[in-house]
């Protein structure tokens, strides 16, 4: 399996190549030069695999379908290690619930750091230390979080040999939980930055000085968010064992189609089961379910995309969310175009720099959204995230997280009938105290080991906008 940009014909690269990269050297996004392409008799394997074997063997078959750089022992050996009921809480993993007839949710926050992030950032940490030892090189992560990849990648990077990480976050745009979470960290190889502005603010960053070529190379800079291809192939994983879990409850057979409900702001969550439905994965539907931040939103009803500003950029409380520049949408947006990297270039490079926005709806290809890829969205606001929280620990004796129940919200409006849907859990919702306690009148459960987290001494450094005093922070603590 080789790899290519979304911007360039350049020649394909393999996957250790682009392990510890992040964007293409040209600022696109790497994507396999095709999907493989799973029979009826390769996902009733899956599922076997999957029954019998767990979740770690699922993981090493699906990545082999993308990693032939690897050793294949090598590559079991670090899903076996990785995906453990002691890291995991579950033998399963990323259990399956059903919360009411047709309606699921999988559960993918029990890692260390109580969200989603870690299900494919557990992986990355073993992946890099992996690369890393055999090529002895070093590496300085540079990231982007609007609050859970940070702790995610700074928990599975921690200890890492020949890895530091320079973490970025808008300053004060996080719950309490999640800001204790990272800064928290004493770690000698984390630094986390909190910058003045928003998320957008803050990928800016991270793409401008991975953009940077002579600095990326001499520096050795490598990324975690989802523009980092390994973290979403692993992300991809789940949407099988989801999927395999669904027929089990309800006595499906293999090849009838669920749907997914996924919580979106940056597009990687949801990306990933494009990769998987483009697999062969019987997926339906895909839901992106946005908060007030709706830009994916209203792509995918009007064909127009519109990046927003920091300023107009709102505050909700669904935070994670809180994006209005998901640069993991030009993965799919090249797919929707045929693989054609001038005119995705032209887009995202030329058009939204310019003007702030681009318009497909004209573009007969735009029609094949719901069709040929299975896309439709909707959106939540705080009263319907509210409401679904208060409805589903009334029903139902639950209490799930304010993205969670964006997903939940969208996706019971837009499911049909006779086809199970599945929302994504985004986190645990004590990351999210305030909004339960909103709409509950308490506090949701907390895991003992965060006992009293918000009161520990912090680690962060406050700073403006400002690429160039990045690049500085990373000279002066970077591994050489």
């Amino acid at each position: 399996m080789r790899y290519i940009s979304t911007r360039s014909e350049g020649a394909p690269r393999q996957f250790c190549e682009i392990l510890l990269e992040g964007l293409a050297p040209d600022g696109g996004l790497y994507l396999p030069e095709r999907y493989p392409s799973l029979r009826l008799e390769d996902l009733s394997r899956l599922r076997t695999i999957f029954d019998q074997d767990g979740y770690a063997n699922l993981a090493y078959e699906v990545l082999q379908f993308f990693v032939d750089d690897i050793d294949a022992s090598d590559l079991k050996a670090l899903c076996v290690r990785t995906y453990t009921e002691e890291v995991f809480a579950s033998p399963l993993i990323a259990p399956v619930r059903a919360l009411e007839e047709g309606l699921f949710i999988q559960a993918l926050s029990n890692g260390p750091t109580l969200a989603f992030k870690d299900m494919a950032m557990q992986l990355l940490g073993n992946l890099f230390e992996y690369q890393l030892s055999r090529t002895g090189k070093r590496l300085n992560i540079l990231g982007a979080t609007s609050g859970d990849t940070g702790s995610a990648a700074e928990y599975a990077m921690r200890g890492k040999k020949g890895v530091r990480v320079f973490m970025t976050s808008p300053k004060d745009r996080m719950s309490a939980f999640q800001q204790a979470q990272m800064f928290s960290l004493q770690d000698e190889n984390i630094f986390n930055i909190a910058i003045e502005g928003v998320f957008d603010d803050c990928q800016d960053i991270v793409k401008a000085v991975s953009s940077d070529l002579a600095f990326k190379t001499n520096y050795s800079i490598g990324t975690v968010n989802s523009i980092n291809w390994a973290r979403l192939l692993a992300q991809v994983v789940y949407y099988f064992a989801g999927y395999f879990q669904v027929l089990s409850q309800t006595g499906l057979n293999v090849g009838q189609k669920i749907s997914f409900s996924v919580p979106s702001g940056n597009f990687g969550n949801v990306c990933a089961g494009h990769v998987a439905r483009m697999m062969g994965l019987p997926i339906d539907q895909l839901v992106v379910a946005t908060n007030e931040n709706d830009v994916l939103d209203e792509f995918f009803k009007t064909g127009v995309y519109k990046v927003r500003t920091s300023a107009n950029t709102h505050e909700t409380t669904s935070p994670s969310m809180d994006i209005s520049k998901a640069s993991n949408f030009e993965r799919f947006v090249f797919d929707l175009l045929l693989r054609d990297s001038g005119l995705t270039k032209s887009l995202f490079d030329d058009q939204i720099s310019n003007k702030g926005f681009f318009d497909l709806s004209k573009n007969p290809l735009f029609t094949h959204l719901k069709e040929k890829y299975g896309f439709i969205s909707g959106k939540s606001t705080h009263q319907t995230r509210i409401a679904t929280i208060q409805e589903v620990y009334a029903k139902h004796h639950q209490i799930i997280d304010p993205h969670t129940a964006d997903g939940v919200w969208v996706g019971r409006g837009v499911a049909q009938r006779g086809t199970p849907m599945v929302v994504l859990e985004t986190a645990l919702p004590i990351k999210f105290a305030s909004t339960i306690v909103e709409a509950l009148g308490k506090e949701p459960p907390r895991p003992s080991k965060f006992e009293g987290i918000e009161s520990l001494s912090k680690k962060v450094l406050n700073l403006p906008r400002d690429v160039g005093l990045i690049k500085e922070l990373i000279k002066a603590n970077c591994n050489d």
